[in-house]
């Protein structure tokens, strides 16, 4: 999981970016980069950490131009202290390419030696979006035809892109001079959204993760990229889209709406906000049948994914809503940290418990998901010291017992407190009174409904992979190279 923003506007778009990539902040806090085309010319600044920390003032007036792109990174693959491996990548042909992704591809070995043997490419980094970007090169050259690139040649790229690629990618690149070309993998995984505004008698474009990153800078959601489309932007903003896979079917990662994605963004037509109301409407039933209501004296959250679900288990049980953690918003959100050291150390120094909220009291503490148990066994260890009765925990996605191999860090089944463990085990490892978990089928409805979406991709619950290529060697490796 990244965050992505490209934009082609009538004015300087170096602080419109990075507007949009503080409001993508949470989908990514290792490093962060900023690509600006101004005619045939890139300008380009990246470093580690968060967007306030990463850019100076220096570094934006360096960035002249209309048209850019940028990237908050949260590392799946590759190293993520080596600035090698930061975003967005460049390549000088054809034309001058940049670009950034969000996703995980599934092949990178298979591509890695095809573009050193075959294409005769190099690649600097262990990074699957420089080999991404690098297949889209050799195929934009292979399309080229004479001096001026023209949308179908862009198109048919992307075709023959599509073809070699495996896995999860929503993409943004910059080819120099002509414009900005978007794309999303045949399944749709990871979201890309498209809005629009007018300014000055002209039409100027935002491609975005979320929908909140172009709402908030004033543009209008248009519709979200489809599955297998390709979108170019001319830079005079001139829009052209074509679908350039011949199998597409739309099959959204669930994780976005349990987790990963603001509350305040909407995805394939979904309300991410509203979808968590409703997880937290199935997930309260599910307490009904297991927890006596009169062991509940109070429903808090463990801030901040899971506060609607927990206030909608509240509202249904008809038990009172508490707030019991204070949050300290300037530590990052701990899953999404590279190792899982600084996760646990991270915890404690994020949320502080109000003890008179929990002195004496029966306590259910609603949380999004349980994936490593890191967060929620020191959460649950937080709320006795701070004098809790009893603490029960309900997570409102279902037990996550698989690697996921689409764009979040979960690489090797060991590390997931729920792998090869009933919930009775998994709870003798968290130490909660009681352990509730929502059911899949329960956690589809809660997400789908009142949409056309009719399947979602929730791997890391049931080990069965949409793209239908993963193989256990391919999960052997990945948890013999890949750090979590």
């Amino acid at each position: 999981m990244c965050g992505i923003v490209g934009i082609v506007s009538s004015d300087p778009v170096n602080q419109q970016i990075y507007d949009s990539l503080l409001l993508l902040q949470h989908r990514g806090q290792d490093a962060t980069g900023i690509v600006t085309m101004d005619g045939p010319t890139f300008h380009a600044t990246k470093d580690r950490g968060q967007v306030r920390e990463a850019f100076r003032t220096r570094d934006m007036r360096s960035l002249l131009g209309t048209v850019g792109l940028g990237h908050v990174r949260y590392t799946t693959r590759g190293d993520a202290a080596n600035e090698r491996e930061m975003q967005p990548f460049y390549v000088n042909a054809p034309y001058g390419i940049t670009l950034v992704h969000n996703g995980n591809l599934t092949n990178v070995r298979e591509l890695a030696d095809d573009l050193f043997h075959v294409d005769r490419r190099h690649v600097n980094s262990t990074s699957d979006t420089e080999l991404l970007l690098n297949v889209l090169a050799t195929e934009l050259q292979s399309q080229i035809r004479g001096m001026e690139l023209e949308p179908d040649q862009v198109f048919a790229a992307v075709r023959q892109t599509h073809q070699r690629l495996e896995g999860s990618y929503a993409v943004v690149s910059l080819i120099a001079g002509y414009g900005l070309l978007a794309f999303r993998d045949p399944y749709g995984i990871r979201p890309l959204i498209i809005g629009s505004r007018e300014s000055g008698g002209r039409t100027e474009w935002i491609i975005a993760s979320e929908s909140v990153a172009a709402e908030a800078s004033g543009f209008t959601v248009v519709r979200d990229v489809q599955p297998g489309e390709a979108v170019f932007i001319s830079q005079d903003g001139e829009f052209f889209s074509q679908q350039c896979a011949d199998k597409t079917r739309l099959v959204p990662c669930a994780f976005e709406y349990i987790y990963l994605a603001r509350p305040d963004s909407i995805m394939n037509g979904i309300s991410v906000y509203e979808a968590r109301l409703r997880m937290g409407d199935r997930l309260a039933e599910k307490v009904r049948t297991q927890v006596p209501l009169g062991d509940i004296d109070v429903v808090m959250c463990v801030p901040d994914s899971a506060r609607p679900s927990a206030m909608q288990v509240a509202r249904n049980l008809g038990i009172e809503y508490r707030e019991g953690f204070h949050k300290n918003v300037y530590v990052g959100r701990t899953f999404i940290m590279p190792g899982q050291t600084t996760r646990r150390r991270s915890v404690r120094q994020k949320l502080n418990p109000i003890s008179s909220e929990f002195a004496g009291k029966n306590v259910l503490l609603v949380e999004d998901s349980i994936v490593r148990g890191t967060t929620s066994s020191q959460i649950i260890e937080l709320a006795r010291q701070a004098g809790a009765n009893s603490v029960s925990f309900a997570s409102a996605a279902p037990p996550i017992r698989f690697p996921n191999v689409y764009g979040i860090n979960m690489p090797t089944p060991h590390e997931l407190i729920a792998h090869d463990r009933t919930v009775e085990e998994i709870n003798a490892k968290l130490g909660a009174d009681q352990l509730i978990y929502a059911d899949d089928a329960d956690l589809r409805a809660a997400i789908t409904e009142g949409s056309s979406i009719t399947d979602l991709e929730v791997s890391c619950f049931t080990g069965d992979y949409v793209t239908g290529n993963i193989t256990s060697d391919y999960l052997t490796w990945v948890r013999e190279t890949q750090l979590s």
